[in-house]
């Protein structure tokens, strides 16, 4: 049981306690006799708020066998009030001790004189006022007892689950996305790799750059990327590296383009949003017999980020318009992080092939 569940139980049982007190306070007639004769009452109305609270609620309404948990309810609340009623019957009859009221002497005066006669007034007429049985009030206060007890406890139950199934969404989010960015990675690394190893026979000098410029890359990847966010300033110059190590190893008929238009805010994003996109230029938009484009370009407008990329289609790409996971991976991570927050654009025709991205910032 929850503190807050049970310190709840514990004011409302507390004032009802003291209600027999607080009522009658400031009254002669009230002694510790009477209060305790209402406790007593108070009390048996207690113990069928526990045997509910504690056995039928969580043994049966809570293990799905609701017609069970009522009839158990009703049975026990008619044999509680039957109980508490032949108690009551041969209890023998106690009133309540009555009041002494005595009348002052009259002053004493110097000259007797008779007060003047007091006509009564009219009579109020009297209404008989017939009350419950004791057995039907007993009745009456058990439902409420019980019903009372039933819906606090299921209000904490649904609150209960309504946060297990917040923290489990949250949790399977954060599992989403871990996937999905780490699908990005291995993919990365794998393509840099390749890079570097074709640069070796050509120019041993500069594949060594390359290698130093590839470890800057995964130090981003192994430690900034695993944060939330990271500035956007980093990112970029992340996508650029990237870029600078692919031009490597294509010649001057593949044309690359990075550019940054105007001045971009000093501000955060999660990391490796694009990084899938630019890979699938790479992939996908490059030709070794044919000149091949490649355009990057960023841009701040109005609180937004727009991220497009435009790469050629060689022939063997029109051929085969399958562009591999990275693209739908990174729709579903957009997704988890933006909802509809977001806008992403694809244009798709025989020549070029432009993806415009915009992201809130």
């Amino acid at each position: 049981m929850k503190y807050s569940e049970l310190l709840m139980i514990l004011i409302i049982w507390i004032i009802i306690f003291a209600a027999p007190i607080l009522l009658f306070q400031g009254d002669d007639v009230i002694t510790w006799e009477i209060v305790f004769i209402a406790w007593k009452g108070v009390f048996l109305f207690f113990i069928l708020f526990l045997l509910n609270h504690f056995l039928l609620v969580p043994f049966l309404l809570f293990k799905k066998r609701k017609s069970l948990y009522l009839l158990s309810a009703i049975t026990i609340i008619i044999a509680f009030s039957l109980n508490t009623y032949f108690i009551e019957k041969s209890r023998p009859k106690r009133g309540l001790p009555q009041r002494d009221f005595i009348q002052p002497p009259p002053p004493e005066r110097a000259d007797h004189i008779s007060p003047p006669e007091r006509h009564p007034g009219p009579q109020q007429p009297k209404t008989n006022h017939i009350p419950f049985p004791p057995f039907v009030n007993t009745i009456i206060i058990s439902f409420l007892v019980v019903g009372f007890d039933t819906g606090l406890r299921m209000l904490f139950k649904w609150s209960k689950l309504e946060k297990e199934k917040t923290e489990l969404e949250k949790e399977k989010v954060q599992s989403q996305l871990a996937f999905l960015s780490n699908q990005v990675s291995p993919h990365f690394f794998m393509n840099t790799l390749n890079n570097i190893h074709a640069l070796i026979d050509i120019d041993s000098e500069e594949a060594k750059d390359a290698i130093i410029k590839l470890s800057k890359l995964m130090r981003y990847l192994l430690y900034e990327s695993q944060a939330k966010l990271v500035p956007l300033a980093k990112e970029l110059d992340f996508i650029k590296s990237y870029v600078n190590l692919m031009k490597l190893r294509f010649s001057e008929r593949v044309e690359i383009n990075f550019n940054v238009s105007g001045e971009l805010p000093d501000k955060s994003i999660p990391p490796l949003l694009f990084t899938s996109f630019v890979e699938n230029a790479f992939k996908h938009g490059i030709s070794y017999e044919k000149s091949s484009f490649i355009d990057i370009m960023f841009s701040y407008v109005q609180e937004n980020l727009k991220f497009t990329i435009k790469n050629s289609k060689p022939e063997i790409i029109k051929e085969n318009t399958s562009f591999g996971i990275g693209i739908e991976n990174s729709r579903k991570r957009l997704d988890i992080i933006y909802g509809t927050k977001y806008s992403l654009k694809i244009e798709d025709n025989d020549d070029y092939f432009v993806l415009n991205l915009t992201i809130p910032v």
